[in-house]
């Protein structure tokens, strides 16, 4: 080749801003080699910068709107860990889980159009549960934009809501630092979503330094919580309205998951007993005899007695929705602790609001508590907990056709391994999830709270399994949730099980071939009979499927198998898929059933449910074990 055509191929590559490759191959001075190597383009100083935000992982899916990124991820010197979902949704599903269970930023990314809207009920799960989440997709070129342009989607509008706090489209190379900086900070402040997009040309334009005159922004990186802790004069009403009740009641939420300690400590110089909203489960061990689990329709009855009975009630770092099953206004004196002052009261009229984070705020209120000498409503709490697991065994040993999902958790429960990750759907397996598991001291779990949407379990605990490699983990869902988007995420198990150090993630699914909450509350909601149109569900393979993608599956439809079946799932040397075949007749009891519950359950009878002679036998073994 002649040295002309060498100049010639030399300026056509950098026109595609592919020097740096070819550089070494040519006649260049030092300094202008120099000059090439430090220059880098906008996606580039994306990756670089994330990286200096501390973020060592994105969940993502390419597409051609994202592929200046995508690119730049490939080229950084220490890359960040790109994990390649089967669906935008299980990206943010996945980082919504990474901030749940690190505290750290969840990032997802997706390209335009398709890729971004894709995103959306992910999003909205980290939204309504307050979690970090940044989200970055791609955008047609600018020149493009308005033109009715293949993909082209108003994303500043579509992402207004789930990104309420901060969404920007970068216009400029410079805007890339502020912007960037600005979605990091306000996501840590405000615990929410913030989203950025970023149109394909400006991907790969070089990146420019803000020029330092009017009107340019000049970020930097970092962020720190701030302690934030109630008034001295607050915190003493609180301990005042604490001290003068005698039946206290507490009710702790996911912002208490750091303040275990002081809850407990709490709880004891108060007599009092704790209840749990789902998100709150880890919040303190199941095995402690004052602690009532969970709270509402999944909830249990020493909860909903407690509530019904309490004078005072405590409540820290919890938007449990559900008012009928929190005291009757006007019954119980109300002192509230939340991070976030919008939160307060708004469940429940309080007497005293204290805006500050749950473990500080319990340690300055702590020295102001007076130790209760009459336990007697403590013994009561402890005495209907300890009948009501007497309960609970009872309804899950109850004969089914052919296996009682509730004994598929119970079984699951002595067996948990210290230190293991729970994740769970929702939908029925969330009723078991809540009410026949017994969390310990240092496990983690979570479901999708505020939204309840189905899909989660399997991406929440893929995402777990990369934050705590060495920790086993456990996904619970119903055959609806892993038709809908588990089945394709047990594809990702398959592709990156290998680099966890512990191979240990379990996925159990429930296969009753029906979509049972809903079917439930069909019924004892509405009054109506199941609608097979809606609520069949296919028989499904799950356990063979396992196998063929290379995971380990297990299926068992014996009752006396379901033991061992745990046992196995949890020496495998691999993940596993435990194909429970379930009853879709076993009744998820409400711990209270009201009136109008009992008249819909009737006359869904009355009306000619399919399921009747199942459900009417399953119902009195339930209602009276």
């Amino acid at each position: 080749m002649s040295a002309g055509n060498s100049r010639l191929k030399t300026s056509r590559i950098e026109a595609q801003g592919d020097a740096l490759k070819v550089v070494p191959m040519f006649c260049r001075t030092k300094g202008a080699t120099e000059e090439m190597a430090m220059k880098e383009n906008v996606s580039d100083f994306l990756v670089r910068r994330l990286s200096e935000w501390r973020v060592k992982r994105i969940f993502g899916y390419p597409g051609d709107g994202i592929n200046g990124i995508m690119g730049a991820l490939n080229r950084a010197p220490d890359r960040i860990d790109f994990v390649q979902v089967r669906h935008e949704e299980m990206a943010a599903f996945m980082a919504c889980a990474h901030a749940k269970f690190t505290g750290e930023v969840g990032v997802c990314l997706a390209t335009s159009g398709p890729g971004a809207i894709h995103l959306l009920n992910g999003l909205y799960d980290a939204k309504l549960d307050h979690q970090p989440v940044v989200a970055i997709v791609g955008q047609q070129k600018r020149a493009a934009l308005g033109g009715n342009f293949q993909q082209e989607v108003d994303l500043i509008s579509l992402f207004k809501d789930v990104a309420h706090e901060y969404v920007h489209m970068v216009s400029t190379p410079e805007q890339m630092r502020h912007i960037l900086d600005r979605a990091m900070r306000i996501a840590q402040v405000e615990r929410n979503v913030c989203c950025i997009i970023v149109p394909n040309d400006i991907q790969e334009m070089d990146a420019e330094k803000p020029a330092r005159e009017h009107g340019t922004i000049h970020s930097g990186i970092g962020y720190k919580e701030p302690r934030v802790i109630p008034r001295p004069e607050d915190l003493q009403r609180a301990a005042d309205a604490l001290n003068a009740g005698s039946k206290v009641a507490m009710l702790v939420g996911a912002g208490a998951l750091q303040a275990t300690p002081e809850v407990l400590e709490a709880a004891d110089l108060l007599g009092a007993g704790i209840a749990k909203a789902l998100l709150g489960k880890a919040v303190v061990p199941d095995d402690l005899p004052f602690v009532t689990g969970s709270i509402g329709l999944l909830g249990t009855r020493p909860s909903y007695d407690m509530m019904m009975q309490c004078d005072t009630l405590l409540m820290i770092g919890s938007s449990f929705p559900y008012s009928e099953f929190l005291p009757e206004e006007g019954q119980a004196r109300g002192v509230q602790i939340d991070i976030d002052g919008r939160m307060m009261s708004i469940r429940y009229p309080m007497e005293v609001n204290l805006v500050g984070d749950s473990a500080e705020t319990l340690r300055l209120l702590i020295p102001l508590l007076k130790r209760k000498n009459d336990r007697a409503w403590r013994k009561k709490i402890e005495d209907e907990i300890t009948q009501w697991w007497k309960t609970m065994e009872a309804r899950a040993m109850a004969p089914a056709s052919p296996i009682n999902p509730q004994r598929v958790f119970w079984e699951l429960s002595p067996r948990l391994p210290d230190g293991c990750i729970l994740t769970c759907d929702s939908g029925s397996s969330a009723n078991w999830y809540a009410r026949d598991l017994k969390v310990r001291q240092g496990m983690m779990a979570s479901l999708s709270g505020g939204l309840a949407t189905m899909g989660p379990a399997v991406p929440y605990a893929i995402a777990a399994k990369f934050a705590h490699p060495r920790r086993t983990v456990i996904a619970m869902a119903g055959d609806g949730a892993m038709q809908m988007n588990g089945l394709n995420e047990l594809i990702t198990v398959g592709k990156y099980w290998r680099r966890w150090s512990n191979p240990h993630l379990l996925v159990m699914v429930l296969n009753n071939r029906d979509l049972n909450q809903v079917t439930w509350e069909q019924r004892a909601m509405e009054g109506d009979p199941k609608f097979e149109a809606s609520q069949d569900v296919p028989d499904f393979p799950y356990a063979a499927y396992a196998e063929m993608i290379g995971l380990r599956g297990i299926r068992v439809d014996r009752p006396e198998e379901i033991g061992s079946a745990w046992g196995c799932a949890l020496g495998a040397d691999r993940p596993v898929v435990l194909e429970a075949y379930t009853d879709p007749d076993v009744p998820p009891l409400p711990p209270h059933i009201t009136f109008k519950q009992a008249k819909a359950y009737a006359s869904a009878i009355l009306h000619g449910d399919a399921d009747s002679p199942g459900i009417i036998k399953s119902s009195v073994k339930q209602i009276f074990a």
